[in-house]
């Protein structure tokens, strides 16, 4: 059975930085595309970053590109987001996905994710 546990996130001031991370058990994580997703109330989830298997590729939303950081350790089976120079307009519950078909190139799609963490609360404010 897979399992994605999210840990990570809280509150931080703008221009400060956090590191999300998502566990994953179950499966192999780099045989896999993952991504990350924000959503914020009354809005749809959106793409944040995702990572291809093999990491042959990456996607990063405009919105966050240049600020934030996909990645895998695949030792300790975990992806993470790293977020640098938070803004405001970065705080949402973000959520960690993976793609449950094998070597597949990553999307912004969340349709394309078979298994989500339970999401975590990221606040940029002062």
């Amino acid at each position: 059975q897979v399992q994605l546990v999210q840990s990570g996130g809280g509150l931080v001031q703008p221009g400060g930085s956090l590191r999300l991370a998502c566990a994953a058990s179950g499966v192999t994580v780099d045989y896999h595309a993952i991504g990350w997703f924000r959503q914020v109330p009354g809005k749809e989830r959106e793409g944040v970053s995702c990572i291809s298997s093999s990491d042959v590729s990456t996607y990063y939303s405009d919105s966050v590109k240049g600020r934030f950081t996909i990645s895998r350790d695949n030792a300790n089976n975990t992806m993470y987001l790293q977020m640098n120079d938070l803004k405001p307009e970065d705080t949402a519950v973000y959520y960690c996905a993976l793609e449950g078909s094998p070597y597949r190139l990553c999307s912004k799609n969340v349709y394309e994710y078979d298994y989500w963490g339970q999401g975590t609360q990221v606040t940029v404010s002062s």
